[in-house]
């Protein structure tokens, strides 16, 4: 078994409020776990309006699964309108680490 992890940070265009935050993360956010069936959520930089960092988990059989899956969000991110992908951070698990 294999677990996948990447940790986005992301820089927000035009938001000037927390509540414009929120309205742009939501569907960020339910697009990945939508389209790739992962586990994904907004864990860092709460308290800061033009910034963002999404986490996302993925486990498979295949470490080549996991891979794929990490590449095609970190895609969708650096595509996305209105969003800077500054930082990727990226860790690969497998059951027989220790």
């Amino acid at each position: 078994m294999f677990t996948g992890t990447l940790c986005a940070d992301l820089r927000l265009g035009d938001v000037r409020s927390l509540k414009e935050k929120r309205s742009v993360v939501r569907p960020i956010v339910a697009e990945i776990a939508r389209r790739h069936a992962v586990s994904v959520a907004e864990t860092g930089h709460h308290d800061l309006y033009r910034r963002a960092e999404i986490g996302v988990a993925v486990v498979s059989g295949e470490s080549v699964r996991c891979r794929d899956v990490l590449d095609a969000v970190e895609r969708m991110l650096a595509e996305r309108p209105g969003v800077e992908l500054l930082q990727v951070r990226r860790q690969l698990f497998s059951d027989d680490d220790e």
